[in-house]
């Protein structure tokens, strides 16, 4: 049966992606967004269907609709752009957080919020499951991200518990793909616009951190089966398959064909050294996994900025 979606971020790398599915699943679509990160061309494609509305607003702001589901996506998800404005990135997640479980509270809605493996921080667990309760700097440059999406958790488990808020928590892990901000600062898209630039790949410290790469797609499809199943979460959704930075490096130049060389800047205040989820939960109850593996996504990431600096 066709429901009402609203989701905020809605015109972000991620969003976008879950406009395309809640559209191409027959739905009727709200997409809020302040432009911040998010971008209007990332939707412009559904400007003219009927089912689409696109909203320029501020989650920090509360907002009167009628929904069926909400999407919680609005923040700033990298360290330029949440660093950027600290206070402002706080505030996205708490006040957002509020303003949407209120929303929810008030129509019944189901609520979900993308939370992050940001919350486990510089994790002394690895892989990290979803027990575990972190290892984070309530003090340094990433807090704001890193204790405002925690900050929104306990929100979503106290609506939960206090005024029966169907909530869902979704932590996601590092994800890439199409329509990413080339100057976002994410690793992936870093290394792919150096790349193809010609320019120096930067690698932060020694190049041995690891992360963990989720194509888009795959974590969209997480974060549907996660919504409209029975458990509250928190659930990892990311790819397990690890590695290290400087292998990152080598595949991008080896797919571009690039002859740029590595480069080696100091590593930032409270990088983590590894992250990689444990996907255990997903598999179980939401019968989820990734499928694209890692070279495959970055030949269709690479295809997309291409064309996207050729734009610009």
């Amino acid at each position: 049966m066709s429901k009402r979606v609203l989701i905020t971020g809605g015109a972000g790398f991620l969003g976008s992606h879950l406009c395309d599915r809640m559209i191409e699943a027959g739905n009727e679509v709200i997409c809020l967004d302040n432009y911040f990160t998010g971008r209007r061309r990332n939707v412009s494609h559904l400007l003219d269907h009927p089912n689409f509305e696109l909203v320029r607003h501020d989650v920090v702001e509360p907002i009167r609709l009628e929904v069926d589901r909400i999407y919680n996506l609005a923040c700033p998800a990298s360290p330029v752009h949440y660093q950027y404005d600290s206070i402002s990135t706080m505030k996205t997640s708490v006040m957002g957080a509020l303003n949407m479980l209120g929303l929810a509270r008030r129509t019944k809605a189901r609520v979900l919020q993308a939370s992050t493996s940001e919350v486990y921080g510089d994790p002394l667990v690895h892989p990290q499951r979803e027990d575990y309760w972190g290892h984070v700097n309530p003090i340094g440059i990433r807090s704001c991200y890193d204790e405002g999406k925690r900050c929104a958790e306990t929100l979503f488990m106290d609506y939960h518990r206090q005024h029966g808020v169907e909530v869902r928590l979704m932590r996601i892990f590092n994800t890439y793909g199409p329509r990413m901000n080339a100057e976002d600062g994410r690793v992936v898209s870093n290394f792919i616009v150096q790349a193809l630039r010609g320019e120096a790949i930067t690698i932060y410290g020694d190049g041995s951190q690891t992360r963990s790469f989720c194509y888009c797609d795959d974590n969209i499809e997480g974060m549907i089966r996660l919504m409209e199943g029975e458990h509250l979460g928190p659930i990892n959704i990311g790819n397990p398959n690890e590695f290290t930075m400087l292998e990152l490096a080598e595949e991008v130049i080896d797919l571009t064909g690039s002859a740029s060389k590595i480069e080696h800047l100091p590593l930032p205040q409270d990088d983590p050294k590894q992250r990689q989820p444990d996907i255990s939960l997903a598999k179980e109850a939401l019968d989820w996994e990734p499928k694209m593996q890692l070279r495959e996504g970055l030949k269709k990431t690479i295809s997309y900025f291409e064309e996207d600096l050729r734009r610009a």
